[in-house]
């Protein structure tokens, strides 16, 4: 009997680890459920995907609206207008017509590239955002002349049936400004 005894007493070390470890292990993978829970109902993490959606689409509005080529005006109009919203498409679906006319007589394509860009404010309950976009246009003349200009534009976006479209576009200002 004496030899059972010891023989259990000599196991009990490793018994003892084997406890530890499945202890530690279990507690390990409640606080990874936990933190995994977390981050998985995170709002900030919604936000961020939301931010990114909006300037991916504002982003690319902003091309759009500075690419035309005046062999493909009314594709790229149609363009234009299903890239935004409000206000903005209603000025431009009022000044196709003239806009076309401008376009063809000139016979240029401008194309433009976007260089970088930014959201500056959002607002996901309201469904409107803010950015800042950096682009380089290229215009392309009759003779095959080429101009490169870079500019920074601010944009407005509004949601609409889950999608950012720019309901407002503008140039933004360069440089100082001197006060009087």
């Amino acid at each position: 009997m004496t030899r059972q005894v010891r023989a259990s007493a000599g196991n009990r070390p490793v018994l003892v680890v084997a406890l530890v470890l499945t202890l530690v292990a279990g507690g390990f993978a409640a606080w990874q459920g936990r933190s995994w829970y977390a981050a998985a109902h995170d709002d900030s993490a919604a936000y961020a995907a939301q931010r990114d959606r909006a300037l991916a689409a504002g982003e690319q509005a902003v091309q759009n609206l500075n690419t035309l080529d005046h062999r493909r005006v009314d594709q790229g109009l149609d363009l234009w207008e299903t890239s935004t919203t409000g206000e903005l498409h209603r000025q431009l679906v009022d000044g196709r017509k003239e806009f076309t006319s401008q376009v063809k007589t000139a016979r240029t394509v401008t194309t433009a590239r976007v260089l970088s860009g930014a959201v500056t404010e959002l607002d996901d309950r309201a469904g409107r955002a803010r950015l800042l976009v950096a682009l380089r246009v290229t215009v392309t003349t009759p003779d095959s002349k080429s101009t490169e200009k870079d500019s920074r534009m601010l944009g407005e976006l509004t949601r609409t049936d889950g999608q950012w479209k720019l309901s407002g576009l503008g140039q933004a200002p360069v440089g100082g400004t001197a006060t009087g």
